[in-house]
């Protein structure tokens, strides 16, 4: 299988350099059909995408710009958002301008049939890639798994501990690594990245009863308050008046019950702040997981994710 990393990734190796260092190795780069990757500079009122080849000048025409822009299942946003940032694409042919000046005739859809040909279409369920995130909305994350290809990533299946929103975790063009959850009958992947984060005797590992530790307010409830230790892991303190979601907080840790999966805190302070995100600790390195237990054993509760060919069972967190 042939792998395909997220855009970003070419641009600045040498081999990409080399084939864009002169007309000759741009025409040698037709003629072998090289994947190159290059900066959209200007995206024209027809939604043709403009490239800076060095050399010489690019054009992306509308219809080459992504998979399912012909057709109408994609919209014109998916090109207009490439604008000034780097885009895979082999050169398909070559024309002139009003000036005379031969311009490379590029198509990126091309990359991306190829990535789902010899990539994306060999994934399966439980399958652990590479990813970069392009986009948030309330509902998930989007991540390119390669070639401008995006798979979404549900806010439920980020991380146990729930969180408001995607950006409470990534940001735009970080790189993360992610598990293949599901792909449905039109071959559209969707993603998980709890599964690497950790089960809950990892994270409660990091902890003891008697320390005061950092956290964030997730949820405020009427019976108590869940506080986010590790993005995997949270506990519930007594209710304090005053306090609300997406404070940071000093927790007095009371008890650690792995019988019952829970974490006892008293909320010692909280406050406004804004700290940047702690960076990713990855507890599984393999390229592939096919069962993964949150909960400990001596709990009666079993938490589990279950990847399968084309199926996937989980019980509830």
């Amino acid at each position: 299988m042939k792998k395909y990393y997220p855009e970003n990734h070419l641009i600045g190796t040498q081999e990409n350099k080399n084939a864009l260092s002169s007309r000759a190795a741009i025409k040698e780069a037709y003629y072998s059909g090289r994947i190159l990757e290059v900066r959209a500079t200007v995206c024209d009122k027809d939604h043709n995408l403009h490239v800076d080849l060095g050399v010489m000048k690019g054009i992306i025409p509308r219809n080459e710009g992504a998979i399912g822009i012909e057709d109408g299942s994609v919209r014109d946003i998916a090109i207009i958002s490439r604008v000034n940032k780097p885009v895979m694409c082999k050169i398909t042919d070559f024309t002139t301008d009003e000036n005379g000046e031969v311009i490379a005739v590029l198509s990126r859809r091309a990359v991306q049939l190829d990535c789902m040909k010899e990539y994306v279409s060999s994934l399966v369920p439980g399958q652990v890639i590479d990813a970069v995130v392009t986009h948030m909305e309330s509902f998930g994350v989007f991540a390119d798994i390669g070639a401008g290809i995006c798979a979404l990533m549900p806010i439920d299946s980020i991380s146990v501990s729930r969180i408001p929103h995607p950006s409470a975790r990534f940001s735009p063009g970080e790189k993360i690594r992610a598990v293949v959850k599901s792909i449905d009958e039109n071959g559209r992947i969707t993603l998980s990245y709890k599964e690497l984060l950790g089960t809950w005797e990892e994270n409660a590992a990091l902890f003891k009863a008697g320390e005061t530790v950092p956290g964030i307010v997730r949820s405020v409830e009427r019976y108590g308050i869940f506080v986010e230790l590790k993005p995997n892991l949270a506990g519930l303190a007594e209710y304090v008046p005053g306090v609300t979601p997406g404070q940071h907080a000093s927790v007095y840790i009371k008890n650690l019950i792995p019988e019952r999966m829970k974490i006892k805190l008293i909320i010692v302070d909280s406050f406004d702040a804004v700290y940047p995100n702690e960076p990713t600790k990855y507890y599984n390195d393999s390229d592939f997981i096919d069962r993964w237990v949150y909960s400990p054993d001596c709990c009666s509760k079993k938490v589990e994710t279950v990847f399968c060919d084309y199926e996937l069972t989980q019980s509830a967190i």
